[in-house]
C-alpha cells in the first residue's frame, strides 16, 4: 500500500468514528487492553491490509469460514468458525459449506447469510478490490446454495484449501452491505463479525475497538483495546514499564529477550510463524543484471554470522526461498556458501575487479536497519558496497514498489505451503509494473512453468517435484538469498491471560478473543 493511497484513506482524518458513532467514554469498571506498536496503521479492509500493523486488529474483527484455533498456525488446528460444517469433493474440486446460523454483524448491519460469503469470496478474487486476488485464482464459481450454504468450485484442486477461506487475508468475510455502502471508506470504517469492533481511528495516534456484545460465541471479557502507536522501541518500553501499556511489540533479539524474562510481572511470547527474512536481488538493475554479480553478493553474505547476532531462538537459519516448515520447502539445491574468494573472483569475471556499488532502499525499523547494516559490512569485505538509503518503514514500502531498490531487504508470512511463497515472489506475475504483482519484490522469471504445474496437481508427489525443481532454478538463477526466519515477540503484562496456549498466530500479533481477560 504506498504512501499516497494511505494519505488518501486518512486524509484529514483526526478522529473517523464506525458509522459517525464516538467512541465511549471509558468507565472504571471497564476492563482496558492497552496495545502498543511500533507503526500506524494504514488501512483495515481485511482484503487488503497486509502490514503487521493492520493484520493484528483484523483479526479482532473479522471470521471466516473455518479459523486457526486461537493460538495456533497450524492447518492441522484449523476449526469451524461462520461455518459449522463443511464437506469436500473426492477429487478436492468442490466444497460445501454451512453457515452458523443468526450470526450478527457489528452495529446495524443484520445477520450473516451466504450472500455475504459469496460477496467476500468474489471480493477477495477481484484485483481491483483484493491485495490476495492471486491465491484465488483457482475458484470457479462461488454460490449461494441457500441462506446458509455455499458452494466452491475450484477449477483444479488447491494446495491447503481450508487456508484460502479461513481468518487470514482473503478469507475474512464481510458485510456485503456494509462494504457496498461505504465503498473505498470502508477500510475507514469496517465491518465485521468478530469479537471486537471499530470505533475510532486517530491519525498517528491511536485506534479503539470495543468489544462486540453480540458476538456468537459470547460477549468478550475485555471491554475495550486501545491500539496505540508508538514508533520509538525505548518509549513502547517505559510506557509498559510504568504501566501505561499491557501488550506491546517487542524486540527480536535474543539478549532483549533475555533481559525482559528477568523482569518481573513480564512474560515474553515468542512464537511462529517466522517473518521469512530474505534479500531479494533486482535482475533488471545493473549491475545486478549480470548472474555473476549477483552470485558474488550470495557468496558473500555470512548467513550464519547474521543468525548469531539475531539469535538462534528469534531467528533460526533458512534453507530455499521457501520458508522453513512450509509444505513443499527443499534443501537440495544446496545454501549459498559464505566464500569471500569466490565473491571477488566473480566480480572480476564480470568485469567488476574494482568491486561494484549497489543501491538499497532500507526501513529504519529495528527488524530490518541493523541486519541490513550487518550485511554491508560482509558485502564490503568482498568489494561490494552496498549504499543504503535509510527512510521510515512506509516510505521504503512506497519506493520498494517503484522499484528504487538494487536488493530488497523483506520479511513475510504467509499460509504454510510452497506455493504462496514461490506464487508471490518468485512468479513474473509477481514482477514490479505487473496488475498482478502482490508485493513487488521480486524480479524472477525461471521458474513459471513448474509453479504453475505444481499449483493444479492432485497428485502430492508429482506436486512435490514440480516445487522442488522451481526452488533449484530460482537458486540457480539467484533471484533471491534466503537468511533466516524472524520469529514474533511480544512483550505481555502477567495480567493479561489470552485464554489460550500462544504457539502461533498468522495474523502475527496475539489474537484478542472473548476468552482473553485483564486480571486485577
Amino acid at each position: 500500500m504506498t504512501l499516497r493511497w494511505k494519505e488518501a484513506l486518512f486524509a484529514g482524518a483526526i478522529a473517523i468514528a464506525a458509522d459517525a458513532a464516538i467512541a465511549a467514554p471509558v468507565l472504571a469498571e471497564q476492563k482496558v487492553l492497552r496495545v502498543g506498536m511500533g507503526a500506524d496503521i494504514s488501512g483495515l479492509d481485511p482484503h487488503r491490509a497486509s502490514l503487521t500493523t493492520d493484520k493484528g486488529p483484523i483479526g479482532w474483527m473479522f471470521n471466516a469460514l473455518v479459523r486457526f484455533a486461537p493460538g495456533s498456525a497450524d492447518p492441522k488446528d484449523i476449526e469451524p468458525d461462520l461455518a459449522e460444517s463443511w464437506t469436500g469433493s473426492d477429487n478436492g474440486t468442490e466444497w460445501t459449506f454451512k453457515l452458523r446460523k443468526d450470526v450478527k454483524f457489528h452495529g446495524d448491519w443484520g445477520v450473516l447469510t451466504a450472500d455475504d460469503v459469496v460477496y467476500s469470496l468474489n471480493r477477495a478474487k477481484d484485483p481491483k478490490r483484493s491485495t490476495f486476488a492471486s491465491a484465488y485464482s483457482a475458484f470457479k464459481t462461488i454460490e449461494a446454495v441457500d441462506p446458509l450454504t455455499v458452494r466452491i468450485e475450484l477449477e483444479h484442486p488447491v494446495p491447503g484449501f481450508l487456508g484460502l477461506v479461513a481468518n487470514y487475508h482473503g478469507g475474512n468475510i464481510v458485510s456485503k452491505k456494509a462494504a457496498e455502502a461505504k465503498g473505498a471508506d470502508f477500510a475507514k470504517a469496517p465491518i465485521g463479525t468478530g469479537p471486537f469492533r471499530f470505533v475510532e481511528y486517530v491519525t498517528q495516534q491511536h485506534a479503539i475497538f470495543l468489544k462486540h456484545e453480540g458476538y456468537f460465541r459470547g460477549a468478550p471479557k475485555i471491554d475495550r483495546i486501545e491500539y496505540r502507536f508508538i514508533p520509538s522501541e525505548t518509549s513502547r518500553e517505559l510506557a509498559f514499564s510504568s504501566g501505561e501499556l499491557d501488550l506491546t511489540w517487542g524486540r527480536r533479539e535474543q539478549r532483549w529477550i533475555e533481559r525482559w524474562n528477568k523482569r518481573e510481572g513480564s512474560i515474553i511470547d515468542v512464537y511462529q510463524p517466522g517473518e521469512y527474512r530474505t534479500i531479494h536481488l533486482n535482475t533488471t538493475m545493473a549491475p545486478l543484471n549480470d548472474r555473476r554479480v549477483r552470485e558474488a553478493v550470495a557468496h558473500a553474505i555470512n548467513v550464519d554470522e547474521i543468525v548469531t547476532f539475531i539469535g538462534k531462538d528469534v531467528g533460526p537459519k533458512g534453507c530455499s526461498v521457501v520458508p522453513t516448515g512450509y509444505l513443499g520447502e527443499d534443501c537440495s539445491a544446496g545454501e549459498y556458501a559464505y566464500d569471500l574468494k569466490k565473491a571477488k573472483a566473480l566480480l572480476t569475471e564480470a568485469g567488476f575487479a574494482n568491486g561494484v556499488t549497489i543501491k538499497s532502499v532500507v526501513s529504519n525499523s529495528n527488524a530490518q536497519l541493523p541486519v541490513m547494516q550487518v550485511i554491508q559490512g560482509q558485502l564490503a569485505k568482498a568489494g561490494i558496497k552496498l549504499d543504503m538509503q535509510v527512510v521510515d518503514h512506509p516510505t521504503y514500502q512506497e519506493l520498494s514498489r517503484k522499484d528504487a531498490s538494487g536488493m530488497i531487504f523483506y520479511g513475510a508470512a504467509r499460509f504454510p505451503v510452497a506455493d504462496t511463497f514461490l506464487s508471490e515472489f518468485f512468479h513474473s506475475s509477481a514482477i514490479v509494473g505487473t496488475p498482478t504483482a502482490i508485493t513487488n519484490f521480486s524480479h524472477c522469471a525461471v521458474a513459471d512453468k513448474q509453479i504453475d504445474a505444481a499449483r493444479s496437481e492432485g497428485d502430492p508427489k508429482k506436486q512435490m517435484a514440480y516445487w522442488v525443481e522451481a526452488q533449484r532454478l530460482i537458486h540457480q538463477e539467484v533471484c533471491a538469498v534466503p537468511l533466516f526466519n524472524l520469529m514474533q515477540v511480544f512483550l505481555r503484562s502477567d495480567k493479561l491471560d489470552y485464554g489460550y496456549k500462544l504457539t502461533g498466530a498468522l495474523n502475527l500479533v496475539p489474537p484478542i478473543t472473548e476468552l482473553t481477560d485483564l486480571k486485577k
